[in-house]
């Protein structure tokens, strides 16, 4: 099977539309999506009817669940808070029981999906380093996690001797003996530097996991956040990739 990964839209339409004729060129089999759907951007019910037709599962994004009210926005920065304000009251009631309806975790044979991290799922803490992966390690039922949250793309693996080591996104081979925790990155505002969407292609059968990165129009993206009256600095960010 070969699967397309992908998560952290935040409402960036110009982003998810770019990424999805990108991974309808890949030919996937089947498509899932890791959270993050609305917050910070200005199409957060095009985004949600999107994501909807592509992937087979979504799981729940810390924004997803503080715009359906089923997490509280003081936990938010004063910009997040606003853009999750804006959400909530722009979509209807058909947007805010889909974000209220998804679940923290996702699994299958093949493998596990969350947002932030595998314990504690529902607190939605960030994966950045090795030493906050080991409790994620802990909890994973097989061998491989795809998650997002920090916008950064990363691989984390698990050696036979429980060592974990954290590396740079790129072409990976799955190998045998070891469990594998990768942020897939995020489509609609990436935090690497780089301004190009970013997603994953995993082939289960080749055991192949691959990152791609798609350009698209984020200057449009940035002007229809502006548009919308929300925070300037949330679009002036997706040019810049921080």
């Amino acid at each position: 099977m070969r699967y397309a990964i992908l998560g952290d839209i935040h409402a960036n339409l110009e982003a998810l539309a770019a990424v999805t004729d990108d991974v309808c060129g890949q030919r996937p089999d089947s498509c899932f999506c890791i959270g993050d759907v609305v917050g910070y951007a200005s199409s957060p019910a095009e985004c949600i009817d999107r994501i909807k037709a592509l992937a087979e599962v979504t799981i729940a994004g810390n924004h997803d669940w503080a715009v359906a009210g089923k997490l509280a926005s003081r936990y938010f920065n004063p910009h997040a808070r606003e853009a999750i304000s804006w959400t909530a009251g722009n979509l209807e009631s058909a947007g805010l029981e889909f974000l209220s309806s998804l679940e923290l975790v996702y699994r299958n044979s093949d493998f596990t999906l969350v947002h932030g991290t595998l314990d504690m799922p529902e607190e939605f803490n960030y994966m950045r380093d090795v030493l906050s992966s080991r409790g994620s390690f802990s909890c994973l039922k097989n061998n491989i996690c795809f998650l997002g949250h920090s916008h950064v793309p990363a691989v984390f693996i698990q050696g036979p001797n429980n060592e974990i080591s954290q590396f740079k996104a790129g072409r990976l081979t799955i190998e045998r003996g070891k469990r594998y925790i990768i942020n897939v990155g995020s489509v609609g505002q990436p935090r690497d530097g780089d301004p190009r969407s970013c997603y994953c292609l995993y082939d289960s059968v080749k055991r192949e996991v691959m990152f791609r990165r798609t350009d698209y129009n984020a200057k449009r993206a940035r002007d229809r956040i502006v548009e919308a009256g929300l925070p300037r600095s949330l679009g002036d960010r997706l040019l810049m990739g921080r």
